[in-house]
């Protein structure tokens, strides 16, 4: 199965590493995304931070450059809302669509609008400094960078249903304080076109048990169902 991962708010592809190296050694092809702005070395223009539709694009064509093979496009967080983008426009050209602990929003929402007051108020702390980028939050990997705060607040336009064929699943990191998730989760749980997976260990599932999240994409179908 191909894999395409997108990685939440501040971080890069290189979250997946682990998830990554367990899927490749199962056969699986997997291709960790670093959003624009986001680069190790700094966003390429600090003064025009990139917004969602910006990184629905870049997803978007690395999802449309593969062999015809269905995609598993999975994202964490905020990356729920890119991933959603990715589906509406091209739902033919995938078989599964993941959601990690990710936002799954309807037209018209934005992660700012999805999220918990607590987030909203991190967001607007985190870019006093330059109202265009949000700061790293205490407690993250050295290598996260500041985000770009439109993609945060940018609402996103969906044209309709990406085709009810498309795989979907949800997994959660269970309720962690502050979690936005947990009445999603719920929502979802009593969905019959929806999978539900929980790993309780906190938002970063991807880090934190590496091994438990690549055995459920593993499992996954590898079309469609």
């Amino acid at each position: 199965m191909r894999f395409v991962m997108v990685p939440g708010g501040w971080q890069g592809g290189w979250v997946f590493d682990a998830v990554a190296a367990e899927l490749r050694r199962d056969g699986h092809h997997v291709e960790a995304v670093t959003l624009a702005g986001l680069e190790p070395d700094g966003p390429a223009d600090r003064d025009r931070p990139p917004n969602l539709d910006t990184h629905v694009d870049q997803v978007a064509e690395i999802v449309d450059r593969g062999d015809g093979t269905p995609v598993a496009l999975c994202g964490h967080s905020y990356a729920g809302m890119v991933i959603a983008g990715v589906a509406d426009r091209l739902g033919d050209r995938l078989g599964q669509l993941v959601f990690i602990d990710a936002y799954v929003p309807d037209d018209g929402d934005s992660c700012w609008s999805l999220t918990s007051d607590e987030f909203r108020e991190l967001f607007i702390a985190g870019s006093r400094a330059d109202g265009r980028w949000v700061a790293v939050p205490e407690g993250l990997d050295p290598r996260a960078r500041p985000h770009p705060l439109p993609s945060f607040v940018q609402s996103i336009r969906l044209g309709g249903d990406p085709g009810r064929a498309l795989g979907r699943t949800f997994i959660s990191g269970g309720a962690w304080p502050g979690s936005p998730f947990v009445t999603l989760t719920e929502r979802l749980r009593d969905d019959a076109d929806w999978r539900v997976h929980e790993i309780p260990v906190g938002h970063n599932i991807a880090r934190r048990d590496p091994r438990s999240l690549a055995a459920v994409l593993g499992a996954l179908p590898a079309g469609p169902g």
